[in-house]
């Protein structure tokens, strides 16, 4: 689909491979942020057009080390407009 419509991966666009860049860990690794494994299962695309507007991405890694978390963190995207 991403080839399809021409999607431009806007995650990737500032955080280029090989960088590691992920949205989930497992909740069987117990020093997960250690472990440094996860899985990129979250994904922000723009289209073409948009593309040279996106400025920022953030990863709230963070957040998966709260008590009581959810094994994905919340991913966002900074455009100009």
């Amino acid at each position: 689909m991403q080839k399809d419509g021409g999607w431009v991966d806007a995650m990737r666009m500032l955080v280029p491979e090989p960088a590691k860049l992920y949205t989930w860990w497992s909740y069987r690794a117990l020093d997960w942020e250690a472990a440094d494994k996860g899985r990129r299962l979250d994904h922000i695309w723009v289209a073409p057009a948009l593309a040279d507007r996106v400025s920022g991405v953030r990863v709230m890694k963070q957040l998966r080390g709260w008590s009581r978390p959810s094994d994905h963190v919340p991913v966002t995207a900074t455009m100009e407009v």
